[in-house]
Order: C-alpha cells, then sequence, then structure tokens
C-alpha cells in the first residue's frame, strides 16, 4: 500500500513537473515590448523627448507587423518569412534613421548588434537539425 502512495506521488509529481517545463510563457504585449527597447535604447542614444515618442511608433509598427506575420504563419502551418522579417527590420530602421543624427544612429546600429548577441547567446549552437549532414 505504502508503495502504491509513493508511486501515485512520484507519477503526480511527474506529470506536474513535464506541464510546467512545457512553461506557461506569454508573449508581452505590442506597448510593453515597445516600452522596454524605448527604455533600453533611450540613455544610450540621449533621445529627447519626441525622439522617443518617433522611435516608439517605428517600434509598434515593426512589433505589430512581425506579429502580424507569425500569425500568418501559423495559420498557413508553416514558418515565418524571413525575408519578410527583415523587410520590416529595414523600414523600421530607415524611419529611425530619419530622427536621429549620424552619431545617434550608429549608437544605435551597435545596441541593436549587441541585443542580437545577447539573445543569441542562451541558445545552443550546433548544424540546425539535419539529419546526416557533415561539417
Amino acid at each position: 500500500m505504502k508503495n502504491r502512495i509513493l508511486l501515485m506521488l512520484a507519477f503526480l509529481f511527474a506529470g506536474y513537473v513535464t506541464t510546467n517545463a512545457q512553461g506557461n510563457f506569454q508573449r508581452r504585449t505590442v506597448e510593453e515590448r515597445v516600452k522596454q527597447t524605448v527604455d533600453k535604447l533611450s540613455p544610450e542614444l540621449s533621445l529627447k523627448d519626441d525622439q522617443k515618442t518617433k522611435l516608439s511608433d517605428a517600434y509598434t509598427e515593426f512589433y505589430k507587423g512581425m506579429d502580424k506575420l507569425r500569425e500568418d504563419a501559423r495559420a498557413g502551418g508553416g514558418r515565418p518569412d524571413r525575408e519578410a522579417f527583415k523587410k520590416l527590420a529595414d523600414e523600421r530602421d530607415a524611419k529611425v534613421k530619419g530622427f536621429l543624427s549620424d552619431d545617434q544612429y550608429k549608437k544605435y546600429t551597435d545596441a541593436l548588434e549587441t541585443m542580437k548577441k545577447k539573445r543569441g547567446e542562451g541558445r545552443p549552437g550546433g548544424g540546425g537539425g539535419r539529419i546526416g549532414s557533415s561539417k
């Protein structure tokens, strides 16, 4: 009887861990992501209030476009198109370049590169999951 209770508790614990390992990850809203981005970039770029507003507008449009691309890809059962993401990023950067000075834009591009590197640090490297690929 004691073994059955322990076995049942072990199964319950394993089930709990398994369901929580999947995570209750919820993507932040567009507004939260924009605020975080502007808060992160403002000190580095020494932005004025009107520049912060324009940066918020550019990133709001960018994040909404990204979300739409992801939703469309999920609905179609495929993966989002990298070229479409790149196009959105290029449009965003063109808008940002329009209201930043040359020095600020240089710092902006450097900050983006740094953020990309930090985002990729936690990811495992590898061969892309291809079976039979040789390196």
